[in-house]
């Protein structure tokens, strides 16, 4: 944010201007990966991996930072996988290209990532991204350079990867189908997408030896994680999509008859574009409470990936894009913004969620508010709140489970302490007497058989 943005914030919300400043000072990026110490594992010193990481920076503003700040040469591992991605992406949403020439492409671009001298000029002048791969050698002389546990990792997920999307965007372009019609078939999408990246991420956390060997066998946990992403964005950029013709939204979610009955009598969507037409208010909010439903069912699961990780770098890389999750989810809920334009969490909230997001309780905690402010928000007349309602308190049991709320650390001396308001405390402190009573009890036992 320049100087004049900082001053109006000051006068507007000094509140947000404060955790602006505290981040600004306490918690920007503390690796420097262009310093002489790092180019042994970040590779600044070669001009081809410079490059790859000035090509992060201009593709991913939001993931760049937290990938920098992995520890060792994961930084590197994760930003050239993040760029075959990329690649594979640019393609696949390219709509310039036809179908004949766009299908070998993808389904082989597994093995033209490391083809020595392969380029790709062909994707449109529009395409943000093309300059990825009109430079792939950089990128294909690193991938090339990397240990091969963790090059076989990318590009095994990178074939799974472009089978789905190629099968996905033939039927796009062979058949009059615009709209995914199945939740199956949506979940499918999104497994392709995002649910192998949460998978292939997890396999290279254990092949560096970073976490367990074993977290890498928990493909539902990491899955559920990418997927609940992927998800997230589908919603937010509902008008951003909708006005390029792309529809994500699983029709047997947004053309339910339920929703219309439920908003006085109207007759279901049969288009997408109908949700935000006007008199259409109520409805499109029903069909939206439904998707956020679908969302917040991968929550859980999410939260139990995060207890299993010990590195902070990979805890804090894996956590930070959740909480903004459950963030955005909560901006968009009953918002009717989000069907006129594509909205985004303020900046002050991105940065008290990254600081806040350290570990996993309080992570868990930040989920927990998150599903309590949509709940609150909630209207008994929509047809999923019986389903909202029960999700969000999957959420909260989920936190009462592992991290009760009665149980607190002190402030001062660290020590476990609990909430004298809460009844729990009594039953817990009752407990630990009689624990204690026992104890002594078998001490004099010992002493008198002694």
């Amino acid at each position: 944010m320049g100087a004049a943005s900082m001053l109006t914030l000051l006068l507007a919300h000094p509140l947000e201007f404060r955790t602006l400043l505290q981040y600004k000072v306490w918690h920007e990026p503390k690796r420097d990966i262009t310093a002489p110490s790092e180019h042994p594992t970040s590779g600044w010193d070669r001009p081809s991996m410079r490059r790859c990481w000035e090509f992060l920076d201009m593709t991913s503003r939001s993931f760049s930072g937290v990938i920098k700040e992995l520890n060792g040469d994961l930084a590197r591992v994760v930003c050239l996988f993040y760029l075959v991605l990329r690649g594979l992406d640019t393609i696949e949403d390219d709509m310039t290209l036809p179908d004949e020439k766009k299908q070998p492409i993808l389904r082989q671009f597994h093995k033209l990532a490391v083809t020595p001298g392969w380029t790709f000029t062909e994707c449109g002048p529009d395409e943000k991204d093309r300059q990825v791969l009109v430079e792939w050698t950089v990128v294909c002389d690193e991938l090339n350079r990397l240990d091969a546990r963790y090059r076989d990792i990318i590009l095994d997920i990178c074939e799974k990867m472009e089978t789905g999307m190629a099968d996905f965007a033939h039927r796009a372009a062979t058949t009059d189908q615009v709209y995914v019609e199945t939740i199956d078939e949506y979940n499918l999408y999104c497994h392709y997408v995002a649910g192998l990246v949460g998978e292939g991420l997890t396999r290279l956390w254990s092949a560096s030896g970073k976490e367990a060997a074993w977290l890498g066998e928990q493909l539902e946990l990491s899955n559920a994680m990418g997927t609940m992403l992927q998800k997230t964005n589908i919603i937010r950029d509902f008008r951003e999509d909708a006005d390029e013709r792309r529809f994500f939204w699983p029709r047997e979610i947004w053309g339910r008859a339920a929703y219309g009955k439920a908003a006085g009598g109207l007759p279901a969507f049969a288009e997408m574009t109908e949700m935000y037409a006007p008199g259409r208010e109520k409805q499109a909010l029903w069909v939206q409470s439904g998707m956020i439903v679908d969302v917040l069912c991968h929550a859980c699961d999410s939260l139990d990936y995060l207890r299993l990780l010990k590195e902070q770098s990979v805890f804090a890389f894996c956590a930070i894009p959740q909480t903004m999750a459950m963030a955005t989810l909560a901006l968009c809920f009953m918002n009717y913004e989000m069907f006129q334009r594509n909205i985004k969490i303020r900046k002050a909230e991105a940065a008290s969620l990254i600081m806040r997001s350290t570990n996993p309780r309080d992570v868990a905690y930040i989920f927990r508010d998150y599903a309590r402010t949509i709940h609150a928000r909630a209207l008994p007349e929509d047809p999923n709140f019986i389903k909202l309602s029960v999700a969000c308190g999957k959420i909260e049991q989920w936190c009462e489970r592992y991290y009760p709320s009665f149980v607190r650390l002190g402030a001062t001396s660290g020590q476990i302490q609990f909430d004298p308001a809460d009844v729990r405390s009594k039953v817990v402190e009752a407990a630990q007497a009689r624990d204690r009573e026992l104890a002594r009890e078998k001490r004099l036992q010992a002493l008198r058989e002694k």
